[in-house]
């Protein structure tokens, strides 16, 4: 994923912009930087890998090095950070937060047509955000050239710049699957994506963009560039997985709307005849599946506890290596238990999402070696089918690394993802065989996975305003 926050202020504001942008580092785990525009020094920069250290570690010292009353900040799981560009529309930093799907084609049609060209790392990998830059510059101004860039491109972009002369220009990608938000205090407004990031640098809520929105933001105001546009598409893992609990979406909290979809869950399990005779425990696989855990808790009636917890103060996620062995192993070693809320215990997890199943398979085992009488297990969301193709969320590179997709294949070959609707509803019966399937492969005792129906009604918006392309794959 990834994220960017920026403040555009009369008097210095590189500490709160510091702080605002580390406050998004639960969304990217591989570059941070920051951008400063002040009157005597100009437009400055710092980029640094955070991939073994967090994004406060390594700018400590920026505020002997940068100063500024406009600057922005990213957080990114992909390209660094802001890119400083100099081109018709002058110099400026700019921030993209999303995924190009028709890169290639969009070089391929700029190099022809503009004879341009772009720096290129190892294996000739290039940095999206140049490429956005490069079809914003076609342009005769920074709203011109953000709508001709959001037409072109086949995916999500939401971009924030930085210009020569310090004013903040912002946009929320075109079909508004991630949020921007403005907050507002006495001496100037940010731009964030997470509402608790300026909240707690004591700015208020202002404006929530709409989709495809373009925005001029200085320390005097926000001026209105493009209008949004009249259809949106945000996305619903937002609530479910990586939106921190404390933000809200659209005017809903995510916690509450964990709670609930838990609570939900319950409801379905009560339906479907699972009764809190057979647990002693509902959990939650930690940290973003405990809320859901404890709507389920509050629901059921049966207790809630921590079988195990998560040594986060050097291990704090489980995706940061780029090999998957090596994420097993930190996953592994994160998870410390509780021995006394195990052994000879009935325990239901709630988990906010089954995606590879990878890490479940490691934690059931290590439930089972502390003791464990039975583990049952939930999602917080209905099976994943299929790959994001709008957001860089997930490391998944093809659909058949989903379990959901896997085990299908296992069951009925390619046959079977003529029916992927059936195996999504527990009530069919592929739905059950599939669930039965990943039981016997990860030694649950029971799988069920929460309905779309139940998400959408969780999160409170209107199903036609959601992407759930992952869970039924349409647009």
């Amino acid at each position: 994923m990834g994220a960017f926050f920026g403040i555009a202020s009369t008097k210095d504001c590189l500490s709160d912009a510091f702080f605002g942008t580390d406050y998004h580092s639960h969304l990217g785990t591989k570059s941070g930087g920051l951008a400063a525009y002040d009157p005597e020094l100009g437009l400055q920069r710092k980029i640094h890998n955070i991939g073994n250290a967090p994004f406060r570690t390594k700018f400590e010292h920026i505020f002997e090095e940068m100063r500024g009353k406009t600057v922005i900040g990213c957080i990114s799981d992909s390209d660094p950070q802001p890119l400083m560009i100099k081109s018709r529309l002058g110099v400026y930093a700019i921030c993209m937060v999303g995924v190009i799907q028709n890169s290639e084609k969009l070089v391929s049609e700029y190099l022809n047509e503009a004879g341009g060209h772009f720096c290129v790392s190892t294996g000739a990998a290039y940095n999206a955000t140049e490429l956005v830059a490069a079809l914003i510059d076609r342009k005769n101004s920074f709203a011109e050239g953000i709508k001709f860039a959001q037409d072109r491109i086949d995916g999500t972009a939401s971009i924030l710049i930085l210009t020569g002369d310090g004013r903040l220009i912002t946009a929320r990608d075109k079909m508004g699957r991630l949020p921007v938000l403005i907050g507002k205090r006495d001496d100037g407004y940010c731009v964030s994506f997470e509402s608790h990031a300026y909240q707690k640098l004591d700015f208020e809520d202002f404006l929530e963009l709409g989709p495809g929105e373009v925005c001029e933001v200085t320390s005097k105001g926000v001026k209105q560039l493009c209008p949004p546009g009249k259809e949106m598409r945000v996305c619903a893992f937002l609530w479910t997985y990586y939106g921190y609990p404390t933000s809200n979406y659209e005017g809903r909290n995510v916690e509450q709307m964990r709670m609930e979809d838990g609570r939900l869950l319950a409801e379905q399990d009560e339906k479907n005849g699972f009764t809190k005779l057979d647990l002693d425990y509902v959990a939650g696989v930690p940290d973003s599946g405990t809320p859901h855990a404890i709507g389920y808790a509050n629901r059921s009636g049966v207790s809630f506890a921590r079988p195990y917890i998560k040594y986060t103060p050097t291990w704090s996620r489980s995706f940061m290596p780029p090999v998957q062995s090596d994420r097993d192993r930190i996953a592994k070693m994160k998870q410390i238990p509780v021995k006394e809320l195990i052994k000879d215990k009935r325990l239901l997890f709630v988990d906010d999402s089954i995606v590879r199943g990878t890490q479940l398979k490691e934690t059931v085992e290590f439930l089972r070696s502390n003791g464990a009488k039975a583990v049952h297990m939930r999602s917080a969301c209905p099976p994943i089918m299929f790959g994001c193709k709008f957001l860089n969320f997930s490391r998944s590179t093809s659909d058949m690394e989903l379990i959901a997709r896997r085990t299908i294949f296992e069951l009925e070959g390619e046959e079977g993802f003529k029916h992927l609707e059936e195996y999504s509803d527990s009530n069919t019966e592929r739905g059950k065989a599939m669930r039965k399937a990943i039981c016997d492969k990860f030694h649950f005792d029971s799988l069920e996975f929460q309905s779309l129906d139940n998400v959408v009604k969780a999160i409170g918006v209107d199903k036609c305003k959601l992407c759930t392309y992952c869970w039924n794959g349409k647009e």
